[in-house]
């Protein structure tokens, strides 16, 4: 796939209003830094962003920003949005070298048929739909598999469970949730209905005292 380009310009001027006016001219005000170097406020454009990131990995891409027509490797680390209308309001990007660990956030996808709990009439509930990993940005995943295949009523699927990608690890706790059995109405009255046809059967097949 070719590489992905965003052109950004700096010597904005600071402040809200001057921000708020770049906004209604689709320009969105950001910040590059990372890597040690000073940061620099630049301003791109918005319709640009949002199509180059239209792509498999959305958020998690890894992308050039030509500053003033110099190419600098980032990812998006933080969009900041109005709390009413939620339109992206400012835009942090996070200079990244290929051979550097950054930390991003990894959806969860659920794979597989947990057939025990379906014949049960019970269902599968995603607890934990993405996990924070430090990973290389040339092995960043488009998404964590959890398979449910093996999920019993009572097991669960744990942070544990999951396969990460080679070299990355997660600061969440080992026994976090990602997924487990939630019992219906109709699974309830199954398992009631079991007991009850059990206590019959155990009364029946009991000794008489007659």
């Amino acid at each position: 796939m070719s590489q992905i380009t965003v052109r950004a310009t700096t010597g904005r001027p600071l402040g809200s209003s001057s921000s708020r006016r770049l906004r209604h001219e689709g320009r969105l005000p950001g910040v590059v830094y990372g890597r040690g170097a000073d940061p620099v406020a630049v301003t791109v454009d918005h319709s640009e962003l949002r199509d180059a990131l239209k792509v498999e990995t959305g958020m998690n891409t890894v992308f050039q920003l030509e500053i003033d027509g110099t190419p600098e490797k980032v990812i998006i680390k933080e969009v900041q949005r109005d709390p009413i209308r939620r339109m992206a309001s400012h835009v942090d990007f996070l200079r990244v070298a290929d051979d550097e660990p950054i930390k991003v956030k990894v959806p969860i996808k659920l794979t597989g048929v947990a057939k025990e709990v379906a014949e049960a009439g019970a269902l599968v509930e995603q607890k934990l739909f993405e996990l924070p990993i430090v990973v290389l940005p040339t092995a960043i995943p488009l998404s964590i598999d959890a398979d449910v295949s093996e999920l019993t009523l009572d097991s669960r699927i744990a942070v544990r469970d999951l396969n990460l990608p080679e070299g990355s690890v997660t600061r969440r706790k080992p026994n976090t949730t990602v997924a487990a059995p939630v019992a219906t109405r109709a699974s309830r009255q199954g398992a009631m209905g079991e007991a009850a046809a059990g206590a019959e059967s155990a009364e029946a097949a009991a000794p008489s005292e007659d």
